[in-house]
């Protein structure tokens, strides 16, 4: 679907029509402490794009309540607007792709990935800091069992092990309706992730590099706002925090996200599987895992 996008969107014209509230058409399915959040703050700066506040959590948490609650908690848009939202426990929460499914079979569906092992380090960091690890409890003790194995049952490392979860929203969507984001490249050039992400959706690009600036402190981009107070806005103390000193052993592990894994996966087993994850033949890769 290529949504048309009309020059009221960039001026001050009064539109024909009614602002309403509709469901989304495009969802940010996950993954978490991925750069979920990051996207999202990225596509608001396109004019045509409108999103909820907090994350709905509708179709893994609240699908009882029914899509009439689901639309209240969207934003009003016009015709020529998209309504995108943002919940990543969505990803790996079973039954949600058939869910969404039946809600539109035509939703866009944008899944951010980074390297799996950062990714577990970044949420073992936010864990300990909401104070949901004890700080004697360390990284290692959380994706090791005793033994030295990988521990492919903690939730840290199971939620990286991204095609035990992909094989059913491509079961569900297939390839044409799925976008991945790189994580790293979201960091190092926003532009070019956003860029991609304007012509999946099916919008102009007027996101634009002037928007976006990199602050060397947080080690993360920030966005600049001409019209809004205050102009410059940087992620918070959730974002872009220092990861908590890992074992040397797991800073290099990288997993290939088309391997499966088993409990008995040794470390030296687990680097030995080392591969760039975010390729651009990843979804490639993964589908053929799945035949």
């Amino acid at each position: 679907m290529q949504y048309s996008v009309s020059h009221a969107i960039y001026s001050n014209e009064i539109r024909k029509g009614q602002a309403v509230r509709r469901l989304p058409s495009v969802i940010i399915i996950g993954v978490k402490k991925c750069g979920t959040r990051a996207l999202l703050e990225y596509m608001k700066l396109h004019p045509a794009i409108k999103a909820p506040g907090p994350e709905p959590h509708f179709f893994d948490r609240n699908y009882h309540l029914g899509l009439d609650w689901y639309r209240s908690k969207m934003p009003l848009t016009y015709d020529d607007e998209i309504t995108v939202e943002k919940t990543p426990r969505y990803f790996v929460t079973p039954g949600v792709p058939e869910r969404i499914f039946n809600m539109s079979n035509v939703t866009k569906l944008l899944l951010v990935t980074r390297d799996p092992v950062v990714r577990a380090m970044s949420d073992f960091t936010q864990s300990v800091s909401k104070g949901g690890n004890s700080t004697k409890v360390s990284f290692t003790s959380r994706v090791l069992r005793r033994n030295g194995k990988v521990n492919t049952h903690s939730s840290i490392v199971e939620t990286g092990l991204y095609v035990k979860y992909m094989q059913q929203w491509l079961h569900i969507f297939g390839k044409k309706n799925i976008h991945l984001v790189s994580g790293e490249n979201l960091i190092n050039n926003p532009i070019e992730e956003l860029e991609k992400v304007q012509d999946f959706i099916g919008v102009e690009r007027k996101i634009n590099k002037s928007a976006i600036y990199f602050n060397a402190t947080r080690g993360f981009p920030c966005i600049y706002r001409r019209d809004k107070n205050p102009s410059h806005k940087c992620f918070g103390q959730t974002k872009g925090r220092s990861h908590i000193h890992c074992a040397t052993q797991l800073n290099d592990l990288r997993v290939d996200s088309h391997t499966s894994y088993e409990p008995s996966s040794s470390v030296s087993e687990f680097q030995n599987c080392m591969a760039d994850v975010l390729r651009s033949d990843l979804l490639q890769k993964i589908q053929t895992s799945c035949k």
